[in-house]
């Protein structure tokens, strides 16, 4: 199966992408243009907002909006007028900004930082919830990637990219917190870096690679790469399930960083793509959702 182009956007560093179900739609950024963009399957149309500074990600707030991660902090969003309602300033670290982030399970905001350079180890991983209170989950980070949870909600995934490895913690639902950090996928730098990652219903990792012109699934109880499906675009940069029945795999993709030659070879890069899977995803939480 090979990943077909649904949007061609052709963003510099399309991001986080995460998906709405109470509306169907497919919300995701393009980092440095501070542009969250919300993609409508339906009709194919895409609109965005640009909030006035790099964007890392966002997450559907239960009741409607959104909650983004900016280079300045934590907002609330308000879609249909574009306003923004401060929620947490989680660090003022020169030359830092937010990237990859997701809510958890229990409807926490989680959000990494991550060095814009990318040449220090000064990002750090954060966790919010609805009443406000903010944590530091793990610092010295490079590139915060790919966080997710297994179907149980028991097991925390996170990617620093450069590290080109998956870490697995024992995750506490109840308070939030990691435990027993340990390696459980190498991705061999050939194949590319490890950017974004989401699970599906089986247990299994998808992850994208950046520079590998892919999406791989992956099985964390081995380590083992199960399949390959390629994506007509160099810098694969992020994934999420959406639909339906959540067996659709978005893909967003990005232009930052690539050559002339690599731009001709892959002209669709920077922009949005769409998988059938043929497994059901696990969900895109909701920021004070909790359980359902």
């Amino acid at each position: 199966m090979q990943a077909e182009l649904v949007l061609d956007t052709r963003a510099e560093l399309g991001e986080g992408p995460c998906w709405e179900a109470q509306s169907g739609v497919l919300h995701w950024v393009d980092v440095h243009a501070g542009r969250l963009h919300t993609f409508h399957p339906d009709t194919g149309e895409d609109h965005f907002l640009s909030l006035g500074e790099p964007i890392g990600c966002c997450a559907p707030r239960k009741g409607g909006g959104l909650v983004v991660a900016l280079r300045s902090g934590f907002y609330s969003l308000e879609l249909s007028s574009g306003s923004l309602v401060p929620l947490a300033t989680p660090e003022q670290v020169p030359g830092n900004r937010f990237n990859d982030g997701k809510c958890d399970p229990a409807g926490r905001f989680l959000a990494g930082s991550m060095c814009d350079a990318e040449t220090k180890p000064t990002g750090s991983l954060y966790s919010f919830n609805p009443p406000g209170e903010l944590r530091t989950l793990l610092t010295g980070l490079r590139i915060s990637n790919g966080l997710t949870w297994s179907p149980d909600y028991k097991t925390f995934y996170f990617i620093d990219t450069p590290t080109l490895t998956v870490m697995a913690y024992d995750y506490d639902l109840q308070h939030g917190s990691l435990a027993n950090p340990r390696p459980v996928i190498n991705v061999p730098e050939s194949s590319g870096y490890p950017d974004g990652m989401t699970s599906d219903s089986e247990g299994m990792l998808w992850i994208a690679l950046w520079g590998g012109a892919c999406v791989t699934r992956w099985d964390p109880r081995t380590g083992q790469m199960l399949a390959s499906h390629p994506v007509p675009a160099l810098q694969t940069s992020s994934c999420i399930f959406g639909g339906a029945n959540l067996a659709d795999l978005y893909i967003t993709s990005a232009r930052e960083g690539m050559t002339q030659a690599e731009l001709e070879r892959y002209p669709l890069s920077g922009g949005l793509f769409r998988l059938e899977t043929g497994v059901r995803g696990m969900p895109t939480f909701e920021f004070g959702g909790g359980m359902e």
